[in-house]
């Protein structure tokens, strides 16, 4: 909705966040990166013209704008205290809220496990009622990343890449998130529109959605044929490649939330309609550990 997946259109984002409450939905995901605060606008927008029960996540940037965070960053540089109490406020002040449920670090290193600067900004915003939770978006395909981090238990959540694709965060992630109890948000369930079977060998991406470097080259053809192998799966239980998709996130019992992208009133539909019915079994769930293909596309897609 912030922009970067092709075309933008605020009034129909809209009626998909307002057609989203209507169906129960109460979890939304955002973040200063997508379009500059403007995702954060039209969504607080969009939820304060309803009258149901809501929760929101968003995120904040770091000061260096550095995407990853590496072992090598300094906190003080990347997320100072009174950086995230500001963004935060802006962000707040965006989506016309008193307070945040969740906010989240958008990078993270275990580097950074010992700071202060995050601990006293999360401790604040607490105290201020600024903020709910705090919790940190995990750097991309890299779960490992945060498990110093979540074997504190002094955070409240961690959003990670999981999806039919990855399963590493249920390696080693997803045991101390249990054991600790954090909340587990997995986020791009449909590897950027792979999964759902949106697109074919001959795709073209328009020049303002990014995907284009996401599946530049073979990517897209390799990925499209891995996608097409799993169609042997689908079923009773999962009639589509979004219901797969999106049931396999959540039959994992760690995982509290599944995030999957919606710009228009069908994709909140079609969303719903996928986790409607039964399970996955546990043939099926066995099954699609042979499909497992970690790799990180998002290393050289804006190169």
């Amino acid at each position: 909705m912030g922009g970067g997946w092709g075309s933008r259109d605020d009034a129909e984002a809209q009626a998909a966040i307002r057609h989203a409450l209507d169906r129960g939905v109460d979890f939304f995901d955002t973040a200063w990166i997508y379009g500059e605060g403007h995702s954060e606008k039209v969504l607080g927008a969009a939820l304060r013209s309803g009258s149901r029960q809501f929760r929101v996540a968003t995120k904040v940037p770091a000061k260096t704008m550095e995407w990853p965070a590496t072992p090598q960053s300094k906190i003080s540089r990347a997320f100072p205290t009174d950086w995230i109490i500001q963004c935060t406020e802006t962000s707040l002040k965006r989506l016309g809220l008193e307070r945040i449920d969740l906010q989240q670090m958008h990078i993270w290193t275990d580097a950074w496990v010992d700071a202060e600067e995050w601990r006293n900004a999360a401790a604040r915003l607490k105290k201020e009622g600024k903020i709910r939770a705090f919790g940190i978006s995990v750097n991309d395909h890299d779960p490992d990343s945060v498990l110093k981090l979540a074997a504190t238990g002094e955070i409240d959540s961690v959003q990670v890449i999981y999806n039919i694709f990855d399963h590493r965060p249920a390696e080693r992630l997803f045991p101390i998130c249990q054991e600790r109890g954090i909340a587990v948000i997995a986020r791009v369930p449909f590897d950027e529109g792979s999964l759902a079977g949106a697109f074919t060998p001959q795709t073209k991406f328009p020049r303002q959605d990014w995907r284009g470097g996401y599946f530049k080259g073979e990517r897209l053809i390799e990925t499209c044929a891995r996608v097409e192998r799993l169609k042997a799966l689908l079923g009773p239980e999962t009639p589509t490649l979004a219901a797969l998709a999106l049931k396999f996130c959540l039959s994992h019992p760690a995982v509290s939330t599944v995030i999957p992208g919606m710009r228009r009133v069908p994709h909140v539909d079609a969303n719903l309609a996928a986790v409607d019915g039964p399970a996955l079994s546990a043939q099926t769930l066995a099954a699609l550990k042979e499909h497992a293909w970690p790799r990180n596309f998002y290393v050289g897609a804006w190169d």
